[in-house]
């Protein structure tokens, strides 16, 4: 089983049913043969103390790869980032402590959170994927963001055609991970 364990975007805020990005990625991986059961535990809003509280019923999914996409929110909140740094750290630790991989989606911030800050939050997703042994996916929605066209009116999440690009994105990173 793969976890997709997130915030709206992997939700699927403001798209259809069926349309989120680990519901593309459920396609993509039967398309390819591959029998992996897609689970989404994305909730709309959710920052890395909400999936620090969410930990312990993710862990019991017993997930052999989990997605790990947190963060953004804590960001744009302006949330401290040592605690989101240990929020994560404590996360991608204890998925690995019960013997799931683990894809770290790494994030960035609005430029007008100022350049100290953006570059140091952008600095604990490739960090922690370092330390921590884990696959970092750069920026999860590379190719997607500032891309109208893959864009909610909203300008931060992706509509179902940016969510099918995050998808091919994450398959990507994760299909060396898997066994047929």
């Amino acid at each position: 089983m793969i976890l997709a364990f997130g915030d709206s975007l992997t939700a699927g805020y403001g798209v259809e049913p069926g349309e989120s990005y680990p519901d593309h990625l459920q396609r993509m991986l039967d398309e390819h043969g591959y029998s992996y059961r897609v689970v989404n535990m994305g909730i709309s809003g959710d920052t890395t103390d909400g999936g620090v509280s969410r930990l312990d019923a993710a862990l019991l999914l017993k997930p052999r790869v989990v997605i790990l996409e947190l963060g953004a929110n804590d960001g744009l909140r302006g949330l401290p980032l040592e605690r989101t740094r240990a929020n994560l750290d404590l996360m991608i630790n204890s998925f690995q402590g019960e013997g799931a991989k683990v894809i770290l989606a790494g994030m960035t911030l609005p430029r007008n959170y100022g350049a100290q800050y953006v570059r140091d939050f952008e600095r604990i997703f490739r960090e922690l994927a370092r330390q921590r042994g884990a696959v970092l996916i750069p920026f999860f929605l590379e190719g997607v963001a500032m891309n109208a066209g893959l864009m909610q009116p909203d300008a931060l999440h992706p509509n179902a055609a940016g969510c099918r690009k995050v998808a091919e994105l994450v398959f990507r990173h994760l299909e060396p991970l898997l066994r047929r």
